[in-house]
């Protein structure tokens, strides 16, 4: 056992010299593969079709194709992104080192253009993939702008959900009373054609009345001290959901629908990309340390001179914007919307991805996220024992890692993009002397 254990680990060592830039290179390896071979190698191994979530549905649907499926995934995926980036790695070190002498955001930039290269291709074999890919950045802008107020804060916050439905309708009732001859607000006033071109604007009015609405809540909540956010966040959430079931103005409970399709896949993944970097650069300010400093002992924030009522106001606004963001993107993801969908079982899931991912960590929002939205997705095919098994795993999560799987760590970009090997390794002795 001790001989099998040593040979895995020595085979992992083995893999520690690639960069980033090799994984990205396996990457595009593996979705090239796929985009041009796919359908042949589906059709050789007895497949349907090419899987669209790596063959999780098409396993839960018939459990005899799984050697088939695991068969596609080890030839389109996992031994190619392996061969690729190890072979690669002597190639991809020395493209690693010209890359962080470069500035960060520069280096930066070119990493994020190749990973958007690499998912464009995968997630545009189907349609499908492309939705699931949308709803998960979304839902990542999510759980990002909820770990302010649950992690950085401190505080328990219930009322994502009547954020998202704000900016979801504020924005869907822009679109469509400007660009669109729709049956609730009648013929577009703009022409359509600047409808992509002002989109941007309207999803920050959709941000903006988020945050303003967050107002209700802050107001009230935050003169008093204790578990009073928590109830009066979740009353707020039912406030929003009823106040829309009964405006016939726009829909009522039958909802809205016929959004401009204005949420491509590049727009969404620009919004999820400018939302981490404001995030993190919050996070990281001074406003965000003083942040920190309140979670901790509001007491002694207080005493050294820290505006505590303040900060912790602005930071509920800063995360209820992001969810007036997210909810403008939904609506015109999905192109329908109603008051049902920003219930309490939206907030059970976003507040799953931030327990998961981990308290106070932008890289385990993004985890949380991304694990919980395909998960969700995986098991779509056993219905109901999907809502067993997922609670299951955050039980699990919470008994073993109660600030969830990756808490407190800072987003560093500057170490995601260093080299493998002898350069890496210099690296982590140099943080390790930090230290």
């Amino acid at each position: 056992m001790q001989n099998i254990l040593q040979k895995i680990r020595n085979l992992l060592k083995t893999f520690t010299v690639i960069p980033l830039a090799g994984w990205f290179l396996g990457g595009l390896t593996a979705a090239l593969l796929e985009f041009y071979l796919g359908n042949l190698i589906a059709y050789h191994l007895f497949l349907p079709k090419i899987p669209v979530l790596f063959g999780t549905l098409i396993i839960l649907k018939d459990p005899t194709l799984i050697p088939s499926v695991l068969g596609y995934d080890l030839i389109i995926y996992i031994i190619p992104i392996l061969l690729v980036s190890r072979l690669s790695a002597p190639l991809t070190n020395r493209l690693a080192e010209l890359l962080v002498k470069m500035p960060t955001s520069a280096a930066t930039l070119l990493h994020l253009a190749a990973f958007y290269g690499i998912l464009h291709l995968w997630a545009g074999i189907n349609d499908y993939r492309v939705l699931v890919v949308k709803l998960t950045m979304i839902a990542i802008i999510l759980t990002i702008s909820l770990n302010i107020i649950n992690g950085y804060q401190g505080e328990f916050s219930c009322s994502h959900p009547g954020f998202m439905a704000l900016g979801a309708y504020t924005s869907s009732t822009l679109t469509l009373w400007l660009f669109a001859d729709d049956k609730l607000f009648g013929p577009a006033l703009l022409n359509p054609a600047l409808g992509p071109w002002l989109f941007p604007l309207i999803l920050i009015a959709g941000g903006a009345a988020a945050s303003l609405g967050s107002l209700i809540v802050a107001i009230p909540s935050f003169r008093t001290r204790g578990d009073y956010l928590a109830i009066i966040s979740l009353a707020f959430m039912f406030i929003v959901k009823s106040a829309i079931e009964n405006m016939e103005i726009i829909g009522g409970p039958r909802g809205m629908s016929s959004q401009p399709d204005y949420s491509s896949l590049p727009v969404v993944f620009l919004w999820t990309v400018l939302c981490i970097w404001i995030i993190h650069n919050f996070t990281t300010s001074i406003m965000g340390k003083a942040l920190n400093a309140v979670r901790d002992n509001e007491a002694a924030a207080d005493s050294m001179t820290v505006n505590t009522r303040k900060t912790k106001m602005t930071a509920f606004m800063f995360g209820a914007f992001w969810a007036g963001v997210a909810g403008g993107l939904f609506a015109h993801v999905l192109r329908y919307i109603n008051p049902g969908t920003f219930g309490i079982q939206k907030l059970a899931e976003i507040l799953a991805m931030v327990y998961f991912g981990g308290l106070n960590s932008i890289v385990g929002s993004i985890v949380g996220a991304v694990s919980i939205s395909v998960l969700s997705e995986a098991l779509r095919p056993l219905e109901l024992f999907k809502w067993i098994i997922i609670p299951l795993i955050l039980i699990l999560i919470m008994i073993f890692r109660p600030h969830g799987l990756i808490s407190f760590t800072e987003l560093n970009v500057r170490k995601l993009m260093r080299p493998g090997g002898v350069a890496g390794k210099k690296d982590r002795d140099n943080s390790a002397k930090n230290y």
